[in-house]
C-alpha cells in the first residue's frame, strides 16, 4: 500500500470513527479552561413546560419576514438578555527542581529570577438568560473548570456567575446570577425546523459585544463527526450566520426572536459554516443541570465508523488496521473500552452492527442515536454480522465514566 493511501485510510478512521468513549474536544475557538464541570447545590427542578413558563408571554411581538426591519426588531427583543461571560481559573506552573536547588540559588543569587508558581488562564464567550431570576444558558467549554464567572449585562452591569452544572458530551451549562427581573429570551421549537429560513445571531466575537450576524439555515441533524468533535453527542443545526471565536453559548434566532439554537462550534479555515446545538437539547440538558448538577450519559465502550464500499476498500488495503472486511453497509465496531459494557457483552472489533432493537442502522449516528435514547442498566438488542454469521448481544448500557474512571481503567 502506498502512501497516499495510507494517508486516506487514517483520514477515514479519524474523521469517520464516532467515539462513545468521550474525548475532550476545544469548540468555536474560544480558550478552553479545562473539561472539569464545576457543580453547585441542585435547585428545585426545571422541567421543560417550566422553561417555557418562566418567560413572559410575548405573542404580540411575533415578528415577520415580510417587514423590512424584522431583524432590528429582533435584536431589539432578544439584545437584553444576551450577555458576555468572562472566566478565569488559576494554574498552578511546574517549576523545575532546578530552580529551588540551594547549590543552584548561591551559584546564580537571589537575584535570578524564579518563574512564577501560578498563571491565570481566561476564556470568553456569550449566553442568555432563561429566566429573569438569574438562569442562563452558554456552553460547557466557555465555563468548566473555571474559578471565577463574570456575566456583564447589554446595560453594562456585571454579575459574579456560579457554575450550576456543565455537561461536556452535549457542551451545554448553566450559569446562575443572584438577580431579580432580568430580561429573558423566548425559547422556540428546533424540531421544526427546515433549511432555508432566517437564522440570526447575537454574541460577543472577539471581544465584540452585542454583534448581530444573519444568514439562514444551511442543514439541520448534522453528525457530530460531519462537524469534527465526535466526541459529542449533538446532531448540530448549521448555518452561514457568521459565528467566531466568542460567539460560543450565544443565541441562534429565528425571524420570531425565537431561540432556535445555541452557537458551539466552527470549522477552521471554513466561511459560512458554523454549527449550534439545537434549543431542544440544550433545553432538555439545562433541566438535569439544574436539578442535579450533571448529567448521565448511557454508553457501550466502542468506537464505530460508517461503513461505504470506498472505507470498506481503504480499510482493507492497509495491512496495519488488523481488519478485513466484507460488508459495505452497517456500522463497523472499530475498537472495544476494555471491561466496557460492549466487551462484558461479548462484541469484538471487526463485528458489523446491522440493528438496534430492531431498527436498521447505516451510519454510526443511528448507533449513537439508540445508545443515548437508551436507559442506563436497561437493554439493547444488537444485531451484528461477525465473520458471516448473525449474532444477537443483549447489551445493558452503563454510565458514561468520568475522566477519573477512564484513567483508571
Amino acid at each position: 500500500m502506498n502512501q497516499r493511501q495510507r494517508s486516506n485510510c487514517k483520514k477515514v478512521l479519524m474523521y469517520s470513527a464516532m467515539s462513545l468513549l468521550g474525548v475532550g474536544m476545544a469548540l468555536s475557538g474560544d480558550q478552553i479552561l479545562a473539561s472539569r464541570a464545576i457543580a453547585a447545590q441542585p435547585t428545585p427542578l426545571l422541567t421543560s413546560a417550566s422553561l417555557v413558563a418562566q418567560v413572559p408571554n410575548r405573542s404580540s411581538a411575533i415578528l415577520s419576514a415580510t417587514d423590512p426591519n424584522f431583524i432590528v426588531g429582533v435584536v431589539q427583543q432578544v439584545g437584553p438578555a444576551v450577555v458576555r461571560i468572562d472566566s478565569s481559573r488559576t494554574v498552578r506552573n511546574q517549576v523545575p527542581s532546578i530552580f529551588r536547588d540551594p547549590f543552584f540559588r548561591q551559584f546564580f543569587g537571589s537575584d535570578f529570577p524564579t518563574p512564577p508558581a501560578t498563571r491565570v488562564e481566561r476564556g470568553q464567550g456569550s449566553g442568555f438568560i432563561i429566566r429573569s431570576d438569574g438562569l442562563i444558558l452558554t456552553n460547557a467549554h466557555v465555563v468548566s473548570g473555571a474559578d471565577r464567572v463574570k456575566v456583564t449585562l447589554t446595560n453594562g452591569q456585571q454579575l459574579q456567575g456560579q457554575v450550576m452544572g456543565a455537561d461536556p458530551l452535549t457542551d451545554v451549562a448553566v450559569v446562575k446570577v443572584n438577580s431579580t427581573n432580568l430580561p429573558t429570551v423566548r425559547l422556540g421549537n428546533s424540531d421544526q425546523l427546515r433549511p432555508g429560513e432566517w437564522a440570526i445571531a447575537i454574541g460577543n466575537p472577539l471581544g465584540l459585544d452585542n454583534t448581530v450576524t444573519v444568514g439562514i439555515i444551511s442543514a439541520t441533524g448534522r453528525s457530530s463527526a460531519a462537524v469534527r468533535v465526535p466526541d459529542k453527542r449533538v446532531s448540530f443545526i448549521q448555518t452561514d450566520a457568521a459565528i467566531n471565536p466568542g460567539n460560543s453559548g450565544g443565541p441562534l434566532l429565528n425571524q420570531r426572536g425565537e431561540v432556535i439554537g445555541m452557537n458551539t462550534a466552527i470549522i477552521g479555515g471554513a466561511q459560512g459554516l458554523g454549527f449550534a446545538i439545537p434549543i431542544n437539547t440544550a433545553q432538555r440538558i439545562a433541566d438535569r443541570l439544574i436539578t442535579t448538577g450533571k448529567v448521565d450519559h448511557p454508553y457501550l465502550g466502542i468506537n464505530m465508523i460508517s461503513l461505504t464500499p470506498e472505507v470498506r476498500q481503504q480499510i482493507n488495503s492497509d495491512s496495519s488496521s488488523g481488519l478485513r472486511i466484507q460488508d459495505d453497509r452497517g456500522v463497523l465496531v472499530a475498537q472495544v473500552l476494555p471491561n466496557s459494557p460492549a466487551a462484558r457483552a461479548g462484541m469484538r472489533p471487526g463485528d458489523i452492527i446491522l440493528r438496534v432493537n430492531g431498527q436498521t442502522v447505516s451510519k454510526a449516528e443511528d448507533v449513537q442515536r439508540a445508545v443515548e435514547s437508551s436507559a442506563i442498566g436497561g437493554t439493547l438488542q444488537v444485531e451484528l454480522r461477525r465473520r458471516g454469521q448473525l449474532i444477537i448481544l443483549a447489551v445493558s448500557p452503563g454510565a458514561f465514566p468520568t475522566k477519573a474512571a477512564q484513567i483508571g481503567e
